[in-house]
């Protein structure tokens, strides 16, 4: 350590067996690192951490502003397990206006580009749902898929039910769904009036040209408008700042809990809780509340990816870059270290990033309701103790799944299952209140396929399975739907959901390890997300390869007792003197196959046209 320069950089502990501990950033790499090795340390945590250091790594940069950043940076590649690590933000959904003639919009997961346009990010997937409905409902722009909207000859169902204007079929001009985009924009981005103000003034051409009818539309338009901003009221920034990221720090019994909520174009979009991956001691002090906030926000708002904001303040989705709000609302300051996080945020985005402590008005009830929210996170996940519960949480934070409630988690899981193509079946079980719920499970026939084609099964079962998805009860609609295979099962499984406009994000295939052994499974996924390897002891794992194996159990015995029935329907078939009259007749009067192999010579005489002879035969053939 007296070896240590005196300048900015970033320093690495590592433990005896050269695990990596903790990376850390320094002003002064000399004076940090000893300050580490004096007999008074604030933090136990830090304290537990000193008694395992052995090695000691330092790369000097120019300025602390690089030391931060390349301290973020380490701590998201390295993942130590005494820094403060919160899960990427990556996962968080996006509402995308695509960059086609007609553009579509849909949710997104994933990296942004600039092709498209895209708003948010949205803290869960609810919240764009509800935007993309708003866009739907009001300036009815197209949601169907590329391969869908290129082969219609007439307007799907949206057309008929005014959410779709049917730019496919030609029902509106390129220019006229051109200015429906931009109001939609608009809208996004805040600027309600003008919005307002273009519809009614087209609803008064229409009426003066005579065209009532198109008149009419635009006033339910008009209408539907309307009651989305009344009930946004209590929403809208009244300065016009109609970007803002609200931050509740709160801490429990050892644990901490971070919740963000998000204002996005005036509109509360709701919030999400964070929980950080490190190494827990009980107590909390304030300066370490501090330590855990300022983490979240350096991990989150300063990346590799760019960030920027635009000249009002507002975020600029088309550019493809990290989305930055110009104003954050917290119940914490950042400390020392805070400053030179804003001032390299400010020097990112290139422009000045308003940080508030003490919110008035809106912002302050945003800020409380932001901290409620967060205290009860935590008393929830205190509540949740082991086991099921334990790997349900695993599971619902592996994925990035939104889910308030562990009991309202519902899964599906589909298997495929056939001897040689032979009797193919599919199974549908299904997870719900932390447990399997046979009652629900269904299997489904497979039939007009090449025998052995699984692809062509999976995506049999998945259309007749979700063809009336969008009415299902909102306790029926599963948040995961899990397919037993791999990239060619998750390929159909894509292409079914886009045909009928369902969240391509809710699939994840399963495909086997090495040998087929539980815990090397790979997860795929159809919306872009890479590959996920959680390994062999993740709680999560666990739960998703109990739940494939009781798929796999389902579909085997379902498919099992079908080609046994088959068997002995073709058996029964091969006898001499029984034609398709006496083997109605047998069927009927024992009930199915299981009951002609299971009755005795003198029970089958007694059958019209069943000789002793005949009886004999068919007892013979079946035994």
């Amino acid at each position: 350590m007296k070896q240590l320069p005196g300048l900015p950089g970033v320093y690495r502990f590592f433990d005896e067996h050269d695990h990596i501990l903790y990376v850390g950033k320094a002003k002064d790499l000399k004076k940090r690192v000893t300050s580490y090795f004096q007999k008074n340390i604030a933090s136990p945590r830090i304290e537990r951490m000193v008694t395992k250091i052995c090695k000691l790594e330092t790369t000097v940069t120019r300025t602390e502003t690089e030391a931060l950043i390349l301290e973020n940076n380490l701590i998201k590649a390295l993942a130590p397990p005494f820094n403060i690590l919160f899960r990427d933000d990556k996962s968080y959904p996006y509402l995308m206006l695509t960059g086609h003639a007609f553009p579509r919009i849909s949710s997104y997961r994933g990296k942004v580009d600039k092709k498209n346009t895209y708003f948010g990010p949205f803290p869960n997937s609810w919240a764009v749902r509800n935007s993309v409905q708003i866009l739907q409902k009001v300036f009815q722009l197209r949601t169907c898929e590329d391969t869908v909207y290129k082969n219609r000859s007439r307007p799907c169902l949206l057309y008929q039910i005014h959410r779709c204007s049917g730019p496919c079929v030609g029902e509106i001009s390129h220019s006229e769904y051109a200015q429906d985009v931009g109001k939609a924009l608009r809208f996004l981005q805040g600027d309600h009036a003008s919005v307002m103000t273009e519809l009614e003034e087209k609803m008064l051409d229409y009426s003066e040209d005579m065209e009532f009818e198109k008149a009419a539309g635009v006033r339910d338009r008009i209408s539907d408008l309307s009651q989305v901003l009344q009930q946004q009221s209590m929403d809208t920034v009244a300065d016009g700042q109609t970007d803002i990221d609200i931050l509740a720090i709160a801490e429990k019994s050892g644990l901490v809990c971070v919740n963000l909520a998000m204002v996005r174009g005036g509109r509360h979009l709701g919030d999400r809780p964070y929980f950080p991956s490190v190494v827990k001691v009980a107590g909390t002090a304030q300066m370490e509340l501090q330590e855990y906030l300022l983490s979240f926000m350096v991990q989150r708002y300063l990346d590799e990816e760019e960030v920027s904001i635009n000249q009002d303040g507002a975020t600029q989705g088309a550019l493809g870059r990290k989305i930055v709000p110009s104003i954050f609302v917290m119940n914490q300051s950042l400390g020392e270290d805070g400053e030179l996080f804003k001032d390299s945020l400010a020097e990112r985005v290139g422009k000045k990033v308003q940080f508030i402590e003490h919110p008035q008005g809106q912002r302050r009830h945003w800020l409380m309701m932001a901290q409620g929210n967060a205290e009860l996170a935590l008393m929830k996940r205190i509540s949740e103790s082991s086991g099921q519960q334990q790997r349900t949480r695993a599971l619902v934070e592996a994925l990035g799944l939104e889910i308030d409630e562990l009991e309202k988690l519902r899964i599906e899981c589909f298997d495929i299952s056939h001897t040689s193509g032979e009797a193919t079946q599919a199974s549908c079980v299904v997870f719900q209140n932390q447990d399997m719920q046979s009652k629900e499970y269904r299997r489904f026939n497979i039939n007009d396929i090449t025998p052995g084609d699984d692809y062509a099964a999976m995506k049999q079962v998945l259309q007749r399975r979700y063809v009336n998805f969008q009415e299902l009860p909102s306790d029926k609609v599963p948040q995961l739907i899990l397919v037993d295979g791999g990239k060619g099962q998750v390929e159909m499984a894509r292409q079914v959901f886009s045909e009928l406009g369902i969240d391509i994000s809710l699939i994840v295939g399963v495909a086997k390890g090495e040998g087929r052994k539980v815990g090397l499974e790979t997860l795929i996924f159809a919306d872009e997300r890479p590959p996920l390897e959680l390994g062999i002891d993740n709680s999560a794992l666990l739960l998703i390869a109990q739940i494939r194996d009781e798929a796999h159990r389902f579909a085997i015995t379902g498919m099992r007792a079908k080609r046994q029935k088959t068997r002995n329907v073709s058996r029964l078939e091969e006898i001499e003197g029984v034609g398709a009259k006496r083997r109605q007749k047998l069927l009927a009067r024992f009930g199915g196959i299981r009951g002609v192999a299971g009755a005795t010579v003198e029970e089958l005489t007694q059958v019209e046209g069943i000789s002793d002879a005949l009886a004999e035969q068919i007892y013979k053939q079946l035994h």
